[in-house]
């Protein structure tokens, strides 16, 4: 059998002639973070003192021992990297083994009997660019950095929300492999389903030693109580499993995600086993619907014969230095972005394949996974030698990605159809090559020949063919970049695209990352470190103006514009969410921009570089709900849209009331809607309970029961505050406008006819109380507890918000923004305090954490 010995101990870095220690997996930043030769580079201005790291050469080294490599048994000894950062030289004294110049691609080489000193020479990742970009010509680029040159992480050289941290080492594993006869080279499983029975297909490679040529082996498979055998003197075999009767996987919410142990085993003549394959697989299809309708061209994925509304989220590099990302690091960052009722994560073209472990938490939480190939917003050549290395790493990860069943896209690339039309691109390249041989042609051959089962598609954006616009919002999918650089959100109200791939809006992250990542500085938003962690083209100008067309704009008061940022942010992403999932299903699918960030930084992540949730988290989990009630405007006035992305019918009453902003009641109706399964029902506001179009003293509230359960007349007077034990317990689920859909949660929308700095409010008032709750046992953390706010509005309060970071560091809430009418009550769960905070911490404490719209 196949012996395997990791070699992850031993290794040096070389700074300056003197040997630093390593770690394996890493990278040359986190060794020299870690010897304390550079500062941390997430912290103040730092970023800048550390550019010259990834302007030179690095040596990793470690001894390669006589016993490691000699045959002991074995005939051959392979050296096997899974990830090399990028451009290297591999050699034992003095004797090259190889060379790379990939860092998306397994490389393998033959060490039998070779020992010494093993070296990986380095080369800066900027001089290998700069040779590759001499050969092939100069290409345009969005950033003024050699990315496109060099098949490295594309993000490791900046973007509008990551830092310039261009990295080389050893960043994923590395051992040495000892086998005999013959090995398992490739293993393709193509995994179908047809009249309720599974098929497995395994496609199977072999490499075999000289003393394995011509001889008959045994391939032994086995998946849910089947098994196939198989014979071959050659080099490939093909075996079929068919299994009667599976449990097909679902994405989340539509369904379980069961999956399977698929066993592989390669055998000798004798019956004994060479080498063996496994891996965890579900049964389900998946395609993408591309018809043409009426109103033009459709992009919806249908799972299992259903179409589904995709609520979706951008996935970028968790990490600057991917190396750190551990497995249960994925799983959290994961589990955190199924809490907000996502069930797809597109991973960006201008980042990395994920580890296998990203896959296998997917594949467990139902979470559909669109995989871009790795290009991104630039002009790539297709010449030598980047076209074999293109193919070469995309049959390499189609070959490692394809046994997941979360696996539902592959896309192209990302932007470059649209910036080759759209973006000066064409008339520059004056016919030159750019990576449009790769999307149409190269890579859809890649994944037609190894991994049939699943659609692909040339870009994000892409209409489909050159007859549209690229980013044409009629066909296929749509990248909405106007809004949040030139327009208001409201205008993302203007169109219905088939399917918006992108979309978003920036706010600062929490105030203790600010404070952690910013030590010492007085925060202002235009102080030296806010300003180096916002990347953005005009960021700040950007978010000042998206505050200003509601709010007055607060002038030297950080607090109030870090509020009002964040509030922007999740009403910017609302509105677009709710106006296109009531156009189901016309449009098919939101794919947020995006969930998470590689470092502090002000950006569009919902969840911060510190791993903290923004209001938006919260927003997401309201308007990604399986039942939403929106009021959406109109020019006729507005239209509510029930929406019923569930399997199962919904009937429910829906309080309609037009209110004055003291709270006071001007007209109220309630209105019976039944909603059929994975469908929307939109009706006409009667005009009686429309506000006055420039009325700055009158708006309107829909409310609604998400399990469908009436309402009394006293209910709609009451308004939605009221809540159980039962709801306190179970967090935010009970929170108006939130909710999977389960257990009689409250829903709520609100239509304001002008903005928030024309509208009379009343100045807020309300009263808190606190209540340590540290005896239920469900603190998160060892030694840390929890506390429950309760905010009592006595006036309408508007986008009422809790920062649990103001409290203490490490806590977090179960709610984001709420909007309180006269005599409502929220109660917010803080949990993650400490005995110390929890013991200072009183209503006035609370309140100096509490934030909320106010009168101009």
């Amino acid at each position: 059998m196949k012996d395997v010995i990791r070699l992850t101990e031993g290794w040096s870095l070389h700074h300056d002639g003197t040997p630093l220690p390593a770690q394996v997996p890493g990278c040359v930043h986190t060794d020299l973070l870690a010897a304390g030769v550079i500062p941390d580079p997430y912290l103040g201005l730092n970023e800048r003192e550390v550019a010259w790291v990834g302007r030179r050469a690095w040596t990793y080294s470690r001894a390669l021992d006589p016993e490691d490599t000699a045959a002991d048994g074995h005939e051959r000894t392979d050296l096997v990297f899974d990830g090399l950062d990028t451009a290297a030289v591999i050699g034992v004294d003095g004797r090259e083994l190889g060379r790379t110049r990939n860092m998306h691609r397994r490389h393998r080489f033959d060490v039998t009997g070779v020992f010494g000193t093993l070296r990986v020479d380095f080369a800066s990742a900027y001089d290998e660019a700069a040779a590759v970009r001499a050969r092939t010509g100069d290409r345009p680029n969005v950033y003024p950095e050699p990315f496109q040159y060099i098949r490295k992480m594309a993000c490791n050289f900046g973007w509008d929300w990551g830092p310039t941290l261009v990295t080389a080492g050893i960043w994923r594993p590395v051992r040495l492999e000892r086998w005999s006869t013959a090995r398992l080279a490739q293993v393709r499983p193509l995994v179908t389903v047809a009249d309720g029975a599974g098929r497995v297909e395994i496609h199977v490679a072999l490499e075999r030693t000289a003393r394995g040529e011509g001889r008959r082996l045994g391939l032994r498979a086995s998946v849910a109580g089947v098994e196939a055998r198989a014979e071959t003197d050659g080099e490939d075999a093909v075996l079929t499993l068919d299994v009667p009767g599976v449990a097909l996987w679902w994405p989340r919410g539509h369904g379980a995600q069961p999956l399977y142990d698929l066993t592989l085993t390669l055998l000798d003549e004798t019956g004994e086993p060479l080498d063996s394959w496994e891996r965890r697989i579900g049964f389900r299809t998946v395609t993408v619907d591309r018809s043409p309708d009426e109103h033009g061209t459709g992009f919806t994925f249908v799972v299992n014969g259903t179409r589904i509304f995709a609520r979706g989220v951008n996935w970028i590099p968790d990490d600057a230095f991917p190396s750190r990302i551990t497995p249960e690091r994925y799983r959290t960052r994961l589990r955190q972005t199924a809490g907000t009722g996502a069930d797809l994560v597109r991973i960006w073209g201008g980042g990395i394949y994920e580890d296998d472990a990203f896959y296998d938490v997917c594949d467990e939480l139902g979470l559909m996974v669109w995989q871009d190939f790795l290009f991104a917003c630039a002009a790539y050549p297709e010449e030598q030698p980047l076209r074999g290395e293109v193919e070469a790493e995309a049959r390499d990860n189609v070959v490692r990605l394809m046994s997941h069943p979360s696996l539902v896209l592959w896309n192209g690339n990302n932007e470059n159809l649209w910036g080759f039309r759209d973006w000066d691109w064409e008339p520059e390249l004056a016919g030159d090559s750019w990576g449009g041989g790769y999307y149409l042609d190269l890579l859809p051959r890649v994944v037609a020949e190894l991994d049939p089962t699943r659609p692909y598609t040339a870009g994000s954006p892409w209409s489909g063919s050159w007859e549209h616009h690229p980013n044409d919002p009629a066909h296929g999918t749509h990248h909405s970049w106007e809004v949040w650089n030139r327009q208001d959100y409201a205008e993302y109200r203007a169109s219905v695209p088939r399917f918006v791939a992108e979309f978003g809006w920036q706010a600062p992250p929490a105030t203790a990352t600010l404070r952690r990542a910013l030590p010492g500085e007085h925060l202002a938003p235009d102080s030296p470190g806010m300003l180096h962690h916002q990347k953005a083209e005009d960021g700040n100008g950007k978010l000042n103006r998206g505050i200003a067309r509601h709010f007055a704009l607060p002038e030297d008061d950080f607090d109030r514009w870090h509020y009002l940022a964040q509030v922007v942010q999740a009403r910017a992403v609302a509105a677009g969410i709710e106006h296109w999932r009531a156009h189901w299903p016309r449009c098919a699918g939101t794919v947020v921009w995006q969930i998470n960030d590689c470092w502090p930084v002000s950006s569009w992540a919902a969840i911060d570089g510190d791993g903290r949730l923004k209001p938006l988290y919260h927003e997401l989990r309201r308007v990604y709900a399986d039942r939403l009630v929106t009021l959406q405007p109109a020019t006729e006035g507005p239209h509510l849209a029930v929406v019923n992305q569930s399997a199962d019918p919904w009937h429910t009453s829906v309080a309609l009331r037009r209110l004055r902003a003291d709270g006071s009641t001007v007209e109220e109706s309630v209105r019976e809607v039944s909603v059929a399964p994975r469908s929307v029902t939109r009706l006409a506001v009667p005009r009686a309970l429309v506000p006055d179009a420039s009325s700055a003293k009158e708006f309107l509230v829909a409310d609604a029961r998400s399990d469908g359960c009436a309402r009394s007349d006293a209910d709609v007077r009451a308004g939605s505050g009221a809540r159980s034990d039962a709801d306190v317990r179970a967090g935010s689920g009970a929170r108006p406008g939130t909710g999977s859909g389960i257990g009689g949660e409250s829903l709520r929308s609100l239509y304001f006819p002008v903005p928030d700095k024309h509208f009379a409010y009343p100045a807020p008032h309300y009263d808190v109380t606190v209540r340590d709750l540290a005896g239920d046992g469900s603190g998160t953390g060892a030694g840390r507890g929890s506390v429950e706010v309760v905010v009592t509005a006595h006036t309408l309060v508007r986008d009422l918000l809790l920062q649990p970071d103001r409290l203490g560091p490490d806590a977090v809430c179960d709610t984001g923004l709420r909007t309180l009418l006269p005599g409502e009550s929220v109660r917010v769960r803080v949990d993650g305090l400490t005995a110390a905070e929890r013991a200072g911490l009183d209503a006035d404490a609370v309140r100096a954490a509490l934030f909320c719209v106010e009168p101009v």
